[in-house]
């Protein structure tokens, strides 16, 4: 069993990287070489601007690269619930930006060449619990007649021919999507380079500061100056800018991926081939990856670490979930194990804008393989004067009290969701 993502060990490496040093000055410096900020790099460089993106380690070693494939459309939350906490207006307002970035990744995927084996699969969001099919039911309906006909409610007998597994029900996403996430995050910055983007590897910004009305940007490899910076680090984010880590936990996520199955075990298990997710609060998410193993996930331990001592330990109680809900699949082996940080939001709503000369895009909380291309390019554009697509612009986010770094209350929260779990 390899301790290290399926997408990256898949994938082939990023060999446009620029070798440095870091110098000189840019219209736009990018922090973050994922999903967002590439997207965004693409979009600047389109543009003419002359763009730099500085990534700490390697273009997509982030959550880009550490997911589990699934590119749902929609709002992860209620629809219900986002209407009451948002406003309908906003909340019509995301999920479009969430079935719109579908579009954006099949379209870039088109126009570039990428061959990341993007395919619309549809998402199974299966209720675990009798009672909560009457929940998934209601939003259904909310959903179904208000924003998203391309959906649809299926019983328990209609998931035989989807999942083998019993659930209580689903909720069918047809729009969603799903591809392979290495070989996506390595064309993006292919593309973004082929389009006059500069990317640097292994170059963390040290220090910031501003002069003479430019950003000032001290990194591992040198100094930058730019008229505009955007960060994109997400769960990675830096004390350098304490303003954004103190807005989002940075949460462990981690994922299990089997040997290649069975024509036979493939049909036991996931004859519908879709990207699917159960109704627990401490659930678990899974797909079929282009070579037929399952990819199986879930938030197994609130803890902020990810590394092989933490992705193993969690590998173990991933696999039990596995059994429970696979149990034809019990003995198969486990070719690969992994984990990374997911960027949480206390209200597990995204944000995206601009704060004290640093424009943003972020706090995807699990979501944001689909949403982040697509919202680092809506920034780009903001950058650019064009018009402000943004549905998250004045979205107020408070910081999580208490919280100045690592977030020490994770097991508290563990311990509150497994409670929850247990009477809902």
């Amino acid at each position: 069993m390899k301790y290290s993502s399926y997408w990256h060990d898949t994938a082939p490496r990023f060999a446009g990287a620029a070798a440095g040093p870091v110098e000189g000055h840019y219209d736009v410096v990018v922090v973050g070489g994922g999903f967002t900020g590439l997207g965004a790099a693409r979009q600047l460089a389109m543009a003419g601007a002359k763009v730099l993106v500085l990534e700490a380690e390697t273009v997509g070693f982030g959550a880009s690269g550490r997911n589990g494939g699934h590119l749902n459309n929609g709002l992860a939350h209620s629809y219900i619930a986002a209407k009451a906490e948002l406003g309908k207006e906003r909340a019509i307002a995301l999920y479009r930006a969430f079935d719109a970035s579908i579009d954006t990744l099949e379209a870039i995927i088109a126009e570039e060449g990428i061959d990341c084996n993007f395919r619309r699969a549809g998402k199974l969001k299966l209720a675990s619990k009798p009672q909560h099919f009457e929940g998934l039911a209601r939003n259904f309906e909310a959903v179904h007649a208000e924003v998203d006909p391309d959906t649809a409610l299926l019983s328990a007998t209609d998931l035989k021919d989807e999942v083998g597994s019993p659930f209580h029900g689903a909720m069918l996403s047809k729009k969603s999507a799903m591809m392979h996430m290495g070989r996506y995050v390595v064309g993006l910055a292919e593309a973004a380079k082929r389009r006059g983007a500069v990317i640097v590897e292994g170059a963390a910004v040290t220090e910031r500061s501003q002069a003479g009305g430019k950003h000032v940007l001290k990194t591992t490899k040198g100094t930058v100056t730019a008229d505009q910076v955007m960060i994109a680090t997400g769960a990675y984010t830096t004390a350098n800018f304490s303003y954004f880590r103190r807005r989002i936990m940075a949460v462990g996520s981690f994922i299990v991926a089997t040997r290649p199955l069975t024509d036979a075990e493939v049909a036991s298990a996931m004859p519908g081939n879709r990207t699917c997710v159960n109704t627990m609060n401490i659930g678990n998410y899974w797909r079929l990856s282009p070579d037929n193993r399952l990819i199986f996930g879930g938030r197994a331990r609130f803890s902020a670490t990810s590394d092989q001592r933490s992705d193993a330990r969690s590998g173990a109680i991933l696999r039990e979930s596995l059994a429970h809900i696979f149990p034809q699949l019990a003995e198969v082996e486990i070719d690969y194990c992994w984990g990374g940080l997911v960027d949480i939001t206390k209200d597990r709503y995204p944000r995206a804008g601009y704060h004290d000369g640093i424009w943003y895009a972020m706090g995807y909380s699990g979501h944001g393989a689909q949403l982040s291309t697509h919202l680092g390019m809506t920034i780009a554009d903001a950058i650019l004067g064009r018009s402000d697509r943004n549905p998250l612009k004045g979205l107020d986010w408070p910081a999580v009290p208490g919280h100045f770094g690592k977030p020490w209350f994770l097991p508290l929260v563990g311990l509150y969701y497994k409670t929850l779990d247990r009477f809902q």
